[in-house]
């Protein structure tokens, strides 16, 4: 029997160049992670509005993934890559003017538009990819090319920590390790905060730039049409209509919701979980780094375990070993507690591609590109929770019990919702004729 490849030769070009975008938004989403920790210091913030921070950088996905998706049926994937990628430079370049004018709401509006090109490349990037091939291993397929966004997203994060954080003069702590910034005077503040904003600019300016050679390249490449970018699509009642009726997807957008809810909230608050333990933020950045390590490890496992096991199957699994994981978060105090916040990042590897492929695996051509959408607006489970998290960590103290421990309670809820969408999709891809691996 041939076995079926899981890229074909005529694809490989389109699929590596494709590829490429998957790091490109992991370096956005996690070189802004610690910028949370970063902004709460030189701007004097509260964690609840420092957190903010995500709510723009993930609000932005809620805006503009229908819009990109309604951009996409008009028009073509290839069009939309290009749309993504100009807006992603744009709201790059707006950092320039928001470290000159030292306001927090330029910032986040700046990311907020960074976003909008992030949810066009999303919403176009991961169902092009699942067509590109064979559906009985589509969902593999987009489990390796998400293996490379964590890489993008080890380079943002070490970029923050190797680079970012050390240089911020705010963050400077005293022989006791407190820090000593918020005891300057106004003047020596204002220099602080003129040098730390200057610090935290440079390196979207830079993405900037790549984004826009990217950019270029994709411009002058051929492109394919697939079946996933069909001559006609249905009318945008029935395609909701069709999406609404399938169970499976239905439940795959609300659970993609708190996965990714879960997912910022660990990555968010792991310096401030290790900044309870006497950390400081350049030291604790490096345990992030150590997160998403085990994070991309266990994505290339995991593509490699679903040829063997049900991907409903191994999501169940690893959402009971995340759970486990955060509830170790929670209940110790100290750097074993630290040490499961981090071991959680290897569990959730395989949870945003498997949830993907899973809900859309019964979706038909036509409704495609409106399923992604959904699927990528889920992205503003990260908007909704972190400031809820953050409200949680600002009491300090809870029964005794640091807050910051406790409020990992928030993930550990998500996870199980993961679970119950393992378990549950397991057993309706049982009862169908069409399934994956």
């Amino acid at each position: 029997m041939t076995k079926t490849p899981l890229v074909e030769k005529k694809y490989l070009f389109i699929f590596i160049l494709i590829t490429t975008l998957f790091a490109l938004w992991g370096f956005a989403n996690d070189i802004t992670n610690p910028m949370v920790a970063a902004f709460q210091t030189v701007m004097e913030l509260s964690a609840a509005k420092a957190s903010l921070v995500q709510f723009a950088f993930y609000g932005g996905y809620a805006t503009m993934a229908i819009p990109a998706a309604l951009f996409i049926r008009k028009h073509s994937y290839k069009s939309g890559i290009l749309m993504g990628l100009a807006l992603y430079a744009i709201g790059a370049f707006l950092f320039i003017p928001a470290a000159q004018f030292q306001q927090f709401s330029f910032f986040c509006i700046s990311l907020y538009i960074l976003t909008f090109g992030l949810a066009f490349l999303e919403t176009t990037a991961n169902p092009f990819i699942l067509s590109l091939g064979s559906k009985e291993n589509a969902t593999r397929r987009l489990n390796l090319s998400q293996s490379f966004n964590p890489m993008g997203s080890l380079l943002g994060m070490s970029v923050a920590s190797f680079i970012v954080l050390p240089q911020l003069l705010s963050d400077k702590r005293d022989a006791a390790g407190n820090i000593i910034f918020p005891a300057l005077s106004e003047a020596e503040k204002a220099d602080i905060r003129l040098h730390d904003l200057a610090i935290i600019r440079n390196p979207y300016v830079v993405i900037g730039l790549i984004v826009l050679a990217v950019l270029i390249v994709i411009a002058c490449a051929k492109v394919p049409k697939t079946e996933a970018e069909p001559e006609k699509v249905n009318s945008t009642r029935q395609t909701l209509s069709n999406l609404w009726r399938n169970k499976l997807y239905r439940e795959g957008v609300l659970t993609q919701m708190f996965y990714v809810a879960a997912q910022i909230m660990t990555w968010t608050f792991i310096i401030q979980y290790a900044d309870n333990l006497g950390i400081n933020k350049a030291t604790a950045q490096t345990y992030n780094i150590i997160a998403m390590g085990l994070f991309l490890c266990g994505r290339f496992i995991a593509t490699a375990l679903m040829k063997y096991v049900n991907t409903s199957r191994l999501l169940a699994i690893f959402a009971t070993g995340a759970a486990l994981c955060a509830a170790g978060a929670i209940l110790i105090v100290g750097k074993g507690g630290l040490y499961c916040l981090i071991g959680i990042s290897a569990f959730m590897s395989l949870m945003f591609p498997t949830i993907y492929g899973i809900a859309l695996e019964n979706v038909d051509s036509q409704d495609a590109s409106l399923g992604a959408a959904f699927l990528v607006e889920a992205i503003v489970g990260g908007a909704i929770m972190p400031p809820l998290q953050g409200m949680i960590i600002d009491k300090h103290e809870i029964f005794g019990h640091p807050a910051v421990n406790v409020s990992f309670i928030l993930p550990l809820v998500c996870f199980l919702i993961v679970l119950c969408y393992g378990l549950r999709s397991y057993r309706i891809r049982s009862q169908s004729p069409i399934t994956s691996n």
